[in-house]
């Protein structure tokens, strides 16, 4: 006769045949989320690297691992990523928003180029127009400063076949960078070189408000170091450098085509592509 309660009461695994499987639920964006641990209470405004983070409704954002331990509703769940969706038949656009060219190879790199003044700098340019600047066979490269662009363009200096594009921070009237570029352009190397810059402080400042999920970028005292200032005042670790490269990392990871980014910084970057992808003009006789 069969015995519905089994055979030995002391056997393994009586408590996982008992169990239900809990639902999967995907992470998509918006979905509100409880943490069964110590109920923090968020909406889903991103997923990376087996990562969920949430933000509850005081803005306030937290990472926390896939997989088990949420609560959807008040129920059990296992939170997974979400499906991307199915490749588009249409043409591909690339983050910067042109069309991505049939053959993707990259193009040798033309002796022209464009400068940034810093590392986060070139990520972000990388980050929205790598694939254009690949096609066109641009190469971005860092100064780690403007007052080191003098030195640079003494060592190669541009040329009708070489032009030299530069993206200056804080570009703005009465500024030391505006003073700098100035001069510059005045200079021998003035005619195969176009100096462009942006407003802000920090190019961290060029990636939107909307895309950080924050109301404004907090303005920080003069005295305080910028990207120590902003980490603060979100309420991000400031302790070291590891922390400031963090914070960084998730400003870029925010960024995910030219739409969360400012126009002012757009339009920047667009006119230096064009101008060091130009064709070049030969000297009047």
């Amino acid at each position: 006769m069969d015995d519905r309660y089994g055979t030995d009461v002391l056997a393994d695994g009586w408590k996982a045949r008992a169990a239900k499987p809990l639902p999967r639920v995907e992470a998509s964006r918006d979905l509100v989320i409880e943490v069964a641990d110590d109920g923090f209470c968020g909406a889903v405004v991103g997923v990376a690297s087996g990562m969920v983070e949430l933000e509850d409704r005081h803005a306030r954002r937290r990472l926390f691992p896939l997989g088990p331990g949420f609560l959807v509703d008040g129920a059990d769940v296992v939170l997974v990523p979400p499906v991307a969706a199915p490749a588009s038949t249409g043409p591909r656009r690339t983050a910067s928003g042109s069309f991505a060219a049939a053959d993707a190879r990259a193009r040798v790199a033309r002796a022209s180029r464009i400068f940034v003044e810093g590392r986060h700098d070139a990520e972000l340019v990388e980050k929205v127009w790598g694939d254009d600047l690949r096609a066109e066979g641009v190469v971005v490269e860092y100064l780690q400063g403007i007052d080191l662009l003098e030195a640079v363009l003494a060592d190669e200096p541009p040329s009708a076949s070489r032009r030299y594009g530069v993206l200056v921070d804080h570009l703005v009237s009465g500024s030391k960078e505006s003073r700098i570029a100035q001069a510059i352009e005045r200079g021998p190397h003035g005619a195969h070189l176009r100096i462009v810059g942006h407003p802000w402080i920090d190019v961290w400042q060029c990636v939107t408000p909307a895309a950080m999920g924050i109301e404004k970028w907090p303005v920080i005292p003069r005295g305080t170091e910028f990207k120590v200032g902003v980490c603060r005042a979100l309420g991000w670790p400031a302790r070291d450098q590891a922390d400031i490269a963090r914070a960084w990392q998730r400003i870029l990871a925010s960024v995910k085509s030219y739409r969360d980014l400012e126009p002012a910084f757009l339009g920047r970057v667009e006119e230096l592509i064009d101008f060091v992808t130009a064709e070049s003009v030969p000297p009047a006789r």
